[in-house]
């Protein structure tokens, strides 16, 4: 399950792929299941009114999404990038609401980190899909940097709205997954009150001699009180072999380092 050279090079050149139909047989049982996380953070956090994105932790807290993390077709893609031993880095459960500017989703220096993302319902650019701009996550080429600058503001700067930008539009039905690095400038635009999305992010594993960057880039990163870095669903069910990419975020994760005072965020077992 191992992604081509080909695969491989279109990815790392431009910053993003996607594979068409690699979940096709598997997407209502990953709906049904995706339903049932938002649905059930719906009755501790309040409905999804359509005004604001709701995001939840999603696959952590779901016994069959968990399961994602073993999936060959998973671990294929994400070895492919990243090596046999990468970290799991977490997932977020979304239901979107209206346009997403323009922006990376981290600048990491050293080491790549990466996105795999399930659409659950059709898009195209008139309809909220995803948008990305090729070769954006080059951060040290003075194109990256002129459109970190720009894109920020790109009414004035260019006299443009952020969906005049030019980019790849990457139309999804469900089924479809998508990849890209954290460091692509990515928007989505003209969608409605409940796109559903969610995500599972990967990165290579740190070197020992880093590993203190690391932990200072993990304590923020939950933004609710955790105890755990992962959720029960997840490590109950997890093997020698999905334990391997949870290790490393699990021994550097300290709850006492991230509040002392708060009560816990507790993940729930769907």
């Amino acid at each position: 399950m191992k992604l081509s050279r080909q695969q491989v090079d279109f990815f790392n050149v431009f910053g993003f792929l996607k594979l068409p139909g690699l979940f096709r047989e598997d997407i209502q049982a990953v709906t049904e299941q995706f339903e049932q996380v938002l649905q059930a953070y719906e009755k501790v956090m309040g409905a999804h009114d359509g005004t604001k994105r709701l995001m939840v932790p999603c696959v952590d807290s779901s016994y069959y999404l968990s399961g994602l993390l073993d999936d060959p077709r998973i671990v294929g893609a994400a070895s492919s990038l990243l090596g046999d031993d990468f970290n799991y880095w977490g997932s977020d459960g979304n239901y979107y609401t209206g346009d997403t500017g323009w922006h990376p989703d981290g600048n990491e220096p050293k080491y790549l980190h990466i996105k795999l993302a399930f659409y659950l319902d059709e898009l195209n650019g008139e309809n909220g899909a995803l948008r990305v701009i090729p070769g954006s996550h080059r951060e040290t080429d003075r194109y990256a940097f002129d459109l970190m600058r720009t894109l920020r503001s790109p009414e004035e700067h260019f006299g443009l709205h952020g969906s005049e930008i030019p980019a790849q539009v990457l139309d999804v039905v469900p089924g479809d997954l998508l990849i890209f690095n954290h460091r692509t400038l990515h928007s989505a635009w003209g969608g409605g009150t409940k796109r559903r999305m969610f995500t599972m992010n990967m990165c290579e594993r740190y070197k020992e001699e880093d590993l203190g960057f690391l932990r200072k880039m993990i304590l923020p990163h939950v933004g609710a009180n955790v105890s755990r870095y992962y959720g029960d669903a997840m490590l109950e069910t997890a093997g020698p072999e999905r334990m391997k990419h949870l290790e490393q975020l699990i021994h550097l994760w300290d709850w006492d380092a991230v509040t002392k005072d708060k009560p816990a965020f507790q993940y729930l077992k769907i």
